[in-house]
């Protein structure tokens, strides 16, 4: 299963953590892994490209485990990025809720 966490401080998302694997099928045709981890790569390569906020990123990929928070309070158009990731999370979670469970946490 994968655990999914979002950092909230102030009602604003600031951060997230996503550990583990689904476990919908095998490596390399896990549907619910890969649209998982195209949102995740795309919301961090989107803050890189089009953002100026700095972050903390710490990836293991063996382990299946991305951490991600921003230093500072977080621009607009950050904003925009991580409410757009955990709502694609969301939608995965609607249809696939046995191989991923969705948290937040107070920081």
């Amino acid at each position: 299963m994968i655990e999914v966490t979002f950092d909230i401080r102030d009602k604003s998302l600031i951060g997230f953590e996503f550990s583990g694997h689904a476990g919908y099928a095998e490596s390399g045709k896990d549907i619910v892994c890969a649209g998982v981890s195209s949102l995740v790569l795309n919301m961090i390569n989107s803050v890189e490209e089009f953002c100026e906020d700095k972050y903390m990123l710490d990836i293991d990929e063996d382990m299946g485990h991305v951490k991600f928070s921003f230093v500072d309070n977080p621009s607009y158009n950050a904003i925009l990025l991580i409410n757009s990731l955990e709502l694609g999370i969301k939608g995965i979670e609607k249809t696939y809720s046995q191989h991923i469970n969705l948290n937040y946490r107070e920081v």
